[in-house]
């Protein structure tokens, strides 16, 4: 146990990966180059940092649900930060409870953006209020100014096991590269390609590419993907749904392209320096990093925006990109093809 703690409590897998580099900038700032993480069991944080030198544990609390269960799990985040004995907390976020929580906890330092009702049970002076209309992101990056700590990079460059990547590269040696990674799905059926257009994308990517194609998306979609690359002809399809989510990150790592919505798997792929086409239809555009490459609707993001984004359209786009590889299955993550 370190003697910070960072607290982040949205809830998906993308947020784990895109507030990585501010942890990391945390973690250089502490005497032991680690801090303790707190995060919602759904971001998958456990698999996913497992080896990530800036993070020593990590501990899952809850957070949301009705108003009665909201007061239990503030009492029982009160309880975990008391037992651990932090002397500094950081907020990654401007919801109240977990500021309140490390108030309650009598942690000395309470560190937050500020904005709102937060400001009255953290120790810093927050940010200034002009910020709260930005995304997230730009609040963490006024936080690390305000608060003098340097910010290298916004890049997430995730950090996994060397045995994990050579598991997924030995499952999939057999497999021609290039690579490309679909990823189906999103945490929102309006963040999702319609299943005609994903039909005639796939088809359409497997008669152009000399390399393999892999679906994942988690077992959710095991049958969908089944469904689209039966009796499809052209480049190998490989329905990869069931890999856990640490797999799906290493497989992400080793491919050459991703291409799919603004969701979990896109994050792993940018997380990965892996291209990562996403398809931004309803959501605003993430520019945290430069593996991701944006495909947004004409005229912009609007509730039917994604059924707007043409399978050929994505086609034109990753044209350039189909004959790189970018990693070398004997050497993973060395690149051994051209750059864009």
């Amino acid at each position: 146990m370190t003697s910070t703690a960072v607290i982040q409590v949205k809830q998906g897998i993308g947020d784990v990966i895109w507030h990585l580099p501010f942890i990391r900038a945390i973690a250089a700032a502490e005497p032991a180059g680690a801090v303790t993480f707190l995060t919602l069991p759904s971001s998958h944080a456990k698999d996913l940092l497992q080896a990530e030198p800036c993070i020593a544990e990590v501990i899952y609390f809850d957070h949301g649900g009705s108003e009665l269960r909201r007061g239990l799990h503030l009492a029982r985040l009160v309880m975990l930060l008391r037992r651990a004995r932090f002397r500094r907390v950081w907020v990654l976020d401007r919801t109240v409870r977990p500021a309140l929580a490390a108030a309650l906890a009598g942690i000395p330092q309470r560190i937050g953006v500020g904005l709102g009702p937060q400001r009255l049970f953290i120790t810093n002076a927050g940010i200034d209020r002009r910020h709260f209309h930005e995304l997230p992101i730009d609040w963490l990056r006024a936080l690390m100014a305000a608060m003098d700590v340097p910010l290298a990079t916004t890049e997430p460059n995730l950090t996994l096991p060397a045995a994990l990547l050579a598991v997924v590269a030995e499952r999939y040696r057999a497999a021609p590269r290039p690579w490309t990674v679909v990823a189906l799905g999103g945490s929102h059926p309006t963040k999702d390609w319609p299943t005609a257009y994903w039909k005639a994308f796939i088809d359409a990517l497997r008669r152009r590419t000399a390399g393999s194609v892999f679906l994942i998306g988690g077992r959710q979609h095991s049958e969908r993907a089944a469904e689209l690359v039966a009796g499809q002809g052209g480049a190998m399809a490989i329905n990869a749904c069931d890999l856990a989510i640490a797999e799906a990150a290493a497989l992400l790592r080793l491919a050459d392209l991703f291409v799919g919505p603004d969701s979990g798997p896109m994050n792993l792929a940018a997380a990965g320096e892996t291209p990562a086409f996403a398809l931004f239809g309803t959501t605003p555009v993430l520019r945290y990093s430069r593996f991701i490459h944006p495909i947004e609707p004409e005229g912009g993001q609007t509730p039917d925006g994604m059924a707007r984004i043409r399978p050929e359209l994505v086609l034109a786009r990753i044209e350039p990109y189909l004959t790189d590889t970018k990693t070398d299955a004997s050497a993973p993550g060395t690149v051994s093809g051209s750059s864009h």
